[in-house]
């Protein structure tokens, strides 16, 4: 995972933790799961043809 180990992915996560606190965690999860979904449907080709589209 971009050249990290397990050990350095730990230490950030609970710098993370530190830092934002367990209570804004799950609405950090939330934004970035919802911007990694929105940049992966944006570089996915469209394959719906305009008829499909409209219904």
């Amino acid at each position: 995972m971009f050249g990290l180990g397990w050990t350095e992915v730990v230490l950030i996560l609970l710098a993370v933790l530190l830092i934002f606190g367990p209570k804004k965690l799950p609405e950090i999860g939330a934004a970035l799961g919802k911007t990694l979904r929105g940049f992966k449907e944006e570089i996915q080709p469209d394959t719906q043809t305009p008829e499909e589209e409209d219904h």
